[in-house]
């Protein structure tokens, strides 16, 4: 009997670092993936505000470590966090991130994978007087800092990673023109913009007639309106590998 996602190759466009993982759960189920990070991560420019916070982390009540990019390029070592600091995470691969690092005991939503998820926790309803460090890429979203704020708290925010956009989309657009390609997995609104400013117009096209598979409403949003076939799952790696099953078990019923 053949794997579940059996000749399907499945484009993920996470950054390469956190890309790996995904890779290897849809390889496990039989799939073919092909790895082509929508968004590059690198360092910042200037780390010495991020020092600065690592040096007065006994500062601050609670930390939010908005995904596991800004664990990777942000977190301290664990021998510095104090015991102290409740560490956030918008869902379980931010969580798992710096579990990786040697920081536990993370909260995170159980509905939303999200800042407004976030925003809906107890410990975060109740935060006046409270100090909170948010850890974040260049460009982050400010509802969650300001939602916060008006409910209390002190707030601030610490850059600890910058993204820039592929140079190009050659390698992606050869392998949509292969038929290598019969899925797209997005994880960011930004994500797709880059890719779809970059690729061709004949990538457009063959991207517009298969499915392309979003964990967040409003990702999803964005991706309608360029008019791709959009599948909405559930959260996480989880969530993708379950909703990639079932569309290649329901391809296959039809076939």
């Amino acid at each position: 009997m053949s794997s579940p996602l059996h000749g399907k190759g499945v484009l993920i466009t996470r950054p390469v670092r956190q890309a790996a993982a995904l890779a290897g759960k849809i390889a496990a189920v039989g799939g073919e993936p092909v790895i082509f990070p929508a968004i590059v991560i690198l360092p910042p420019d200037d780390a010495s505000a991020l020092q600065q916070a690592h040096d007065g982390l006994q500062r601050y009540d609670y930390a939010v470590f908005v995904s596991a990019n800004a664990v990777e390029f942000g977190a301290p070592d664990p021998r510095r966090w104090p015991s102290s600091l409740v560490a956030f995470a918008p869902g379980p691969g931010t969580a798992e991130a710096l579990a990786g690092v040697g920081i536990h005991q993370v909260h995170i939503p159980s509905e939303r994978m999200d800042s407004e998820g976030l925003l809906a926790l107890r410990e975060l309803t109740d935060v006046a007087g409270k100090r909170v460090l948010i850890f974040r890429g260049d460009g982050g979203r400010e509802a969650l800092a300001q939602t916060l704020r008006a409910r209390g708290a002190t707030v601030d925010y610490v850059t600890c990673y910058r993204r820039a956009r592929p140079s190009d989309a050659r390698g992606l657009d050869e392998a949509f023109a292969a038929s290598r390609i019969q899925a797209v997995t997005i994880t960011s609104s930004e994500g797709l913009d880059n890719l779809w400013s970059l690729v061709a117009p004949a990538t457009r096209a063959r991207w517009a007639r298969m499915p392309t598979f979003v964990p967040h409403e409003r990702i999803a949003t964005h991706a309608r309106a360029l008019s791709l076939d959009v599948i909405l799952t559930g959260p996480g790696d989880a969530g993708l590998i379950a909703a990639l099953l079932e569309w290649s078990q329901h391809s296959r019923r039809e076939s």
